[in-house]
């Protein structure tokens, strides 16, 4: 089996920033802009559905949940992954996990792995939609299920899964000046990613890889 990137990211040039596509306007950002657009349901195309296989093992389905927290600005709620974990240690992810046999579809599974990992209660959101299916080069087929998440609830992060939960706000990860794309060479292979880094204080959280790509669909899903 193939080991995954030693690379550091954060280190990877950046070959080019989206200046020159369009915000999405300010009304699209909101609570109900966002469910009406996906009770809509018409076509678009999303920038990214399958990465460049970087490891050699059986595909896993997998769902994760993006939760948009309704603040007076609508913010994302992410998690770190402790340096620990067999896949994506250190990364900043979306909720979620693995597919279990005993999940009724890929929003159950969601649910639950939110609700295992930061203790999010189910009551408190409300899903809205899904993006299309993102297939990662770690050979993950993921759900991203999109949610509203009511303020008032408590987190309890679980640390063997996730070392940090954080708030990032919508509007700056829907914001094209923020997505920056990076090349590597590695294992003799171009391989290409965006980034989102955010100073949430004087703390760098830097969002890239899956979380950025599915991020990245997001917003074209909110432009169109």
């Amino acid at each position: 089996m193939a080991t995954l990137p030693s690379f550091d990211p954060k280190q990877v040039p950046v070959v080019a920033i989206d200046l020159q596509l369009p915000k999405p306007h300010p009304a699209s950002l909101t609570s109900q802009a966002i469910a009406a657009r996906f009770a809509r349901q018409h076509a678009w195309t999303p920038d990214v559905r399958k990465e460049a296989k970087f490891i050699d093992r059986a595909p896993a389905h997998a769902s994760v949940l993006i939760p948009l927290v309704q603040r007076e600005r609508l913010t994302v709620l992410l998690t770190l992954r402790p340096t620990h974990m067999n896949s994506h240690s250190g990364q900043i992810a979306f909720p979620g996990g693995k597919a279990d046999p005993e999940d009724r579809d890929a929003v159950a599974t969601a649910l639950r792995e939110a609700h295992e990992e930061v203790g999010l209660e189910p009551q408190y959101v409300e899903v809205i939609g899904s993006l299309p299916i993102y297939t990662t080069g770690s050979a993950f087929i993921v759900t991203p299920v999109v949610a509203l998440v009511n303020p008032g609830f408590r987190l309890q992060p679980n640390a063997d899964e996730v070392a940090d939960v954080f708030e990032v706000p919508l509007d700056f990860l829907m914001d094209p000046a923020n997505h920056r794309h990076h090349v590597v060479d590695w294992a003799g292979e171009k391989r290409s990613w965006l980034s989102m880094p955010y100073m949430d204080g004087s703390t760098e959280r830097f969002i890239w890889g899956a979380t950025a790509g599915m991020l990245r669909n997001f917003y074209r899903f909110l432009l169109d």
